[in-house]
């Protein structure tokens, strides 16, 4: 059986597989938390694992877009400049 583990303040503490025969662990549950948790927390009560983690705490956990490198720099202020050109000579044959 496969089993959960929480602490005293039901946070996920880890899983582990126990054999059938043996009693369900304390601070145990055979409930399985859903995949897209931060901070999974159990409620005992109602047999499920919900998010416990702020926003603050799942936006900073978001991976940082990556810096451009100087290719794409490069690429992008060429695009502007021929835009800018293009719109000069049609504001200039006016």
């Amino acid at each position: 059986m496969h089993i959960y583990y929480y602490d005293e303040n039901f946070m996920y503490t880890g899983e582990d597989v126990i054999s059938e025969y043996d009693e369900l662990p304390k601070n145990a549950t055979d409930v399985r938390p859903k995949e897209d948790l931060y901070l999974p927390e159990y409620d005992a009560d109602k047999r499920v694992w919900f998010e416990s983690a702020s926003e603050d705490y799942i936006e900073s956990m978001q991976p940082k877009p990556p810096l451009p490198n100087d290719i794409t720099t490069l690429k992008k202020q060429a695009a502007l400049l021929t835009l800018q050109v293009t719109q000069l000579q049609r504001g200039g044959a006016s």
